[in-house]
């Protein structure tokens, strides 16, 4: 049997066991995620603070910065 253009297929009923373990799998997936999206926050979080002392570090041994001229205006 050939399916025409625009022609679909009725969706196969699940069974109640098949339903309660996909939510089941959903569950764990979506508390996985979590898990590891929190992690990659914290990583993130602590490279930002690592840099961050570095360059303080780097402008407390560099001294105070000169301060720029302001550029006179010809005319």
């Amino acid at each position: 049997m050939t399916k025409t253009f625009g022609e679909q297929q009725p969706p196969k009923p699940i069974s109640k066991a098949e339903r309660e373990a996909r939510k089941a799998f959903r569950q764990v997936d979506a508390v996985k995620a979590l898990s590891e999206h929190a992690l990659a926050e914290q990583a993130f979080a602590q490279n930002r603070e690592r840099l961050k002392a570095e360059r303080l570090a780097r402008e407390a041994a560099a001294g105070p910065a000169p301060k720029k001229k302001a550029k006179a205006k010809g005319k």
